[in-house]
């Protein structure tokens, strides 16, 4: 029999399937005119619950004219993933990792700011600086999200937030539902914490499910699934890849940069060769030079999560802690 939560679940599934009138709790309907001309303002439902869940809105629904700037190229979001999504083999058009100069990190980057004080003010810089380098994106928590997205907007950089952060040991429901809200804010990548204590209980098949409700729930958008690598052997490791592949998450990473350790060569070498050359892999935690961003890239990372990525594409060594 089911329970009552996942019945809640699937009905609230299936109305934003059929509607298009739920929204993140920041949306507000615009006014419709009437017959008379007149503007008459449009209030939102007065449902308690399903109201504040947002629609699926697909990359094709966010392309837009893009801002002047360092962010002024049309940007090609299919190219993109293909390009982050590649082996890490050099093509013709590419240069090997063995040539990549500081700068050209940036593209693999996401520009990292997960700390619970962190302010406004910081955020707004985070974006500042995300612009002005051409990151591949922000990485911000839900809560900041929306300013996130208003800040970048028209601009290549991408708005990514996480789930499930740091332990990952919401519900699948808990974390379909903040999915929705984030991409309704303006999250077009989401990094998914696994159910840790799942995996090592070997319920495999809670994870995998864990994990391809939120890729529902992303609408198309870009979905990374944090392993939390140091507290997983390595047999573990290969399970969870395989179950984010199967799941159809786009990315896996290695992770949150809130537990023991963060990421290492070794971890990103396992990881690519699980999931092969179509797959991203992120690598992320305690990267926090030029030197160590290229040591992952040439195991085979796909993207960088870090904090200091000014200090690695500027070639200099960051004397921070975290992420």
């Amino acid at each position: 029999m089911e329970s009552i939560v996942e019945q809640i679940a699937k009905e609230v599934m299936l109305k934003l399937k059929t509607e298009n009138t739920n929204r993140g709790s920041l949306y507000t309907p615009p006014p419709k005119k009437t017959e008379a001309g007149t503007i008459e303002t449009v209030t939102k439902p007065s449902s308690k619950f399903v109201d504040l869940l947002p629609p699926i809105r697909t990359m094709e629904q966010r392309q837009s004219v893009y801002a002047d700037g360092s962010c002024d190229k049309p940007y090609d979001y299919a190219a993109r993933v293909r390009e982050v999504m590649s082996s890490s083999s050099p093509s013709e058009h590419t240069k090997s990792s063995s040539e990549l100069q500081p700068a050209d990190l940036a593209k693999y980057i996401d520009h990292t700011l997960l700390k619970a004080n962190a302010s406004k003010d910081e955020i707004i810089k985070l974006c500042q600086e995300a612009r002005e380098y051409t990151f591949a994106s922000v990485c911000v928590n839900p809560a900041n999200v929306a300013l996130a997205a208003k800040l970048l907007d028209g601009c290549p950089v991408k708005v990514c937030t996480v789930i499930g952060f740091p332990l990952g040991a919401t519900s699948s429901f808990v974390k379909a539902m903040e999915t929705r809200d984030a991409v309704a804010n303006g999250a077009t990548e989401i990094d998914m914490v696994i159910n840790v204590g799942a995996l090592k209980s070997k319920d495999f098949e809670l994870v995998k499910n864990d994990i391809a409700r939120v890729v529902e729930s992303a609408g198309g958008n870009l979905v990374k699934v944090i392993l939390e690598t140091s507290l997983l052997t390595d047999d573990e490791k290969v399970k969870a890849c395989e179950l984010s592949k199967l799941a159809g998450a786009d990315f896996v990473k290695t992770s949150t940069g809130f537990s023991t350790s963060g990421a290492t060569v070794e971890d990103i070498r396992l990881m690519r060769k699980t999931v092969g050359p179509n797959m991203g892999v992120k690598a992320s935690g305690g990267i926090r030079d030029t030197e160590t961003a290229l040591n992952m890239i040439k195991a085979g990372a796909t993207r960088i999560g870090a904090s200091a990525s000014v200090s690695i594409v500027k070639g200099v060594k960051d004397s921070g802690k975290g992420y």
